[in-house]
């Protein structure tokens, strides 16, 4: 938990605060078996105590409606391989979604386009840290 607070200080300390004005703080929701395996919903901690940092209600309003791939290769692919993120309830106007790490940005992509469908007016993001592919 002490690492969690310290990671979230620091998404919380190097956000811009148009960012978080006025938004609600959404977790992107983590795949169930990855959840049950690492035993905490990482995504959702991480959530939670960038909220309270920032002084801005939270929601869980997104939801795994099926597995999250395993490995899709380049972006593009994984793009088109996420699928199964649904709104479970509807969402604030304006969401600051929020996920431990970004990878390809395909599962920020799909949690974005579902909360634009269900309502939201604006989605933003933020994460914990983004891996870098090598050039070489």
């Amino acid at each position: 938990m002490r690492v969690a607070e310290l990671l979230a200080a620091q998404v919380a300390a190097g956000l811009p605060p148009a960012l978080a004005r006025g938004a609600t703080v959404v977790p992107v929701p983590s795949d169930p078996w990855r959840r049950r395996r690492r035993g905490v919903d990482h995504a959702a901690l991480l959530a939670g105590l960038v909220a309270a940092r920032l002084g801005c209600p939270a929601a869980h309003v997104l939801r795994r409606t099926s597995a999250a791939p395993r490995r899709a290769g380049a972006p593009g692919a994984r793009r088109r391989a996420v699928t199964g993120i649904a709104c479970a309830a509807p969402p604030p106007p304006v969401v600051l979604l929020v996920d431990d790490v970004h990878t390809t940005g395909a599962t920020l992509h799909a949690a974005a386009l579902t909360l634009r469908d269900a309502g939201a007016l604006e989605v933003r993001a933020a994460t914990c840290t983004r891996t870098l592919r090598a050039a070489w």
